[in-house]
């Protein structure tokens, strides 16, 4: 029986090709935690849990999440059997409360590591691929209109995207329409556009920012309002043709069940990491798909670790309506794996190698290792 031996952690600091503009916060670096499970037969298993904006997006840090997997998810899974999953996460369950990103992460090697030992890509184990690509969006979040537009005037005529989510809720409902509105008019129909208000606004600025947006072209909204406010969620959902799309409310199925039973969204979007892990991702989507959502595969801005486990899931879903946004290693100045997803005729491919299908360069994971002991080389020496 192949069991666990070993499981470490690294939290690397990668900067963003620009800034990153959200309702909350503005990134200009990403930081993930990257998890490496060693097993007793000599195979591994890679996994990343990450967050966003530090704790200005959920109640997990690139900090606890790295503590809660040390301190206790390490210790309790040391020794126990490297195939039994499911095993795993029952207990990862049992000794920790929340911390989904967390066990996210750690999930996410075990199934690298099952796939590399059967020598089957992780899709596999949840029925097989369905799609070898899928349609990505494109978030715009520079903060300027002006960069926003050239942004994606030069994404469509370079066939990357043309789909795009605008974030916004950091300025007035106002301003913020006028700015989709103008983005919407230079893309015309060459190009989606969506929004995403991170929770940001009051009801009464969603009734007036929805109609705003429903007028200028836009198709769909997500999470307009605070998750904790599902009647308010609910009352939008019902009254405008715009689709309302739940995403922070969504941590696990629990709370999917609660958003469709209550009809509080038209659009699930599924994390694997806010989930917590592939299983109840997968989960997510079950419920969705039962009470006939739009389903949308979102991000984190996981690194190219944590996109390519999300690619393998999404892949087997049958219809994902409203499509990809799995964009996040473009995002970054550099990307951490041998050999990077691949992007082109505005689709994301999905990796086709064993396990999560993509392997780290450890050059590139040293270089932006937040505890490295060696001195910093230059990324053209890497």
């Amino acid at each position: 029986m192949t069991k666990i031996d070993q499981i470490e952690t690294v939290v690397i600091d990668v900067p963003t090709i620009r800034s990153h503009v959200l309702s909350m916060a503005t990134m200009r670096s990403q930081t993930a935690v990257l998890v490496r499970i060693r097993f007793s037969d000599g195979s591994t298993g890679i996994g990343e849990g990450t967050t966003i904006g530090g704790l200005t997006y959920c109640v997990e840090s690139p900090e606890s999440i790295q503590s809660a997997i040390d301190t206790y998810i390490a210790p309790a899974l040391k020794g126990k059997a490297g195939d039994d999953v499911n095993t795993a996460i029952q207990l990862m369950d049992k000794i920790v409360r929340g911390n989904r990103i967390a066990k996210a992460a750690v999930e996410i090697a075990l199934w690298d590591g099952l796939g590399k030992r059967l020598g089957v890509p992780l899709s596999q184990l949840f029925g097989g691929q369905v799609h070898a690509r899928m349609p990505v969006a494109w978030t715009l979040a520079s903060g300027s209109s002006e960069t926003d537009i050239a942004e994606a005037l030069e994404m469509i005529e370079t066939r990357r995207h043309n789909i795009f989510k605008l974030k916004i809720g950091k300025r007035s409902v106002r301003d913020d329409v006028a700015h989709v509105a103008a983005i919407k008019r230079a893309v015309g129909d060459a190009g989606s556009v969506r929004v995403d208000i991170n929770q940001a606004w009051s009801l009464h600025d969603a009734r007036w920012g929805l109609k705003g947006l429903q007028d200028a072209g836009c198709e769909l909204v997500e999470q307009p309002v605070q998750g904790r406010y599902v009647e308010a969620q609910r009352e939008l959902t019902a009254n405008y043709e715009i689709a309302v799309m739940a995403d922070e409310v969504l941590n696990g199925p629990e709370d999917a069940l609660e958003i469709a039973a209550n009809a509080a969204a038209d659009v699930f979007a599924v994390k694997v990491a806010q989930s917590g892990g592939i299983k109840r991702a997968s989960e997510v989507v079950a419920i969705g798909q039962a009470a006939g959502l739009g389903l949308y595969a979102g991000t984190m801005l996981e690194t190219g670790l944590g996109t390519a486990a999300a690619l393998q899931l999404f892949c087997t879903v049958e219809k994902l309506t409203w499509g990809t946004e799995l964009f996040g290693p473009l995002l970054l100045t550099d990307d951490i794996l041998a050999e990077p997803i691949k992007y082109n005729d505005f689709c994301v491919e999905v990796p086709q190698g064993v396990g999560i299908g993509v392997a780290l360069d450890d050059d590139k994971v040293a270089y932006f290792d937040r505890d490295r002991s060696a001195p910093r080389k230059h990324l053209a020496e890497v």
